[in-house]
């Protein structure tokens, strides 16, 4: 499992398999978002599978799905009360840590400008440059 430190109270990761759960508790780490419908491609655990594993680790878990570059204020919504209502880290994760990161940057739970949002993604290894526009807008 790659972790991809956004902040110091959130991290992103690609698809995780439910055995990568194991262990962030100790890590500091309360809940974890799946930013993937369930059954997005084949070889994708089922959402249960993770749900479980979370739960027998002791995390919380949470289900964002988002498709096709599409943000709904409701998903920015519900990821921003998600980040601003868990007392330690939060893990998210999509196919590839991209979803994870894009929502981190539309809820701005931290308050911080576009172009350090921008920079807290690239740091992490995500190119959310295109959405400057957007972001600067929501600031």
């Amino acid at each position: 499992m790659e972790l991809r430190p956004i902040d110091a109270t959130l991290a992103v990761a690609p698809q995780m398999q439910p055995e990568d759960l194991a262990g962030l508790a100790d890590k500091g780490f309360a809940a974890v978002i799946c930013n993937r419908p369930d059954g997005e491609e084949p070889g994708q655990p089922p959402l249960e599978a993770m749900r479980r594993a979370a739960q027998e680790e002791g995390l919380a878990f949470h289900h964002i799905p988002v498709t096709g570059g599409v943000y709904p204020p409701a998903a920015v919504a519900a990821f921003a009360a998600i980040r601003r209502g868990t007392q330690g880290k939060v893990l998210a994760y999509c196919r590839t840590g991209t979803r994870a990161a894009t929502l981190d940057a539309l809820a701005n739970v931290r308050g911080l400008s576009a172009a350090d949002r921008i920079a807290n993604a690239k740091a992490a290894g995500y190119d959310l440059s295109p959405l400057a526009e957007r972001l600067a807008a929501g600031e």
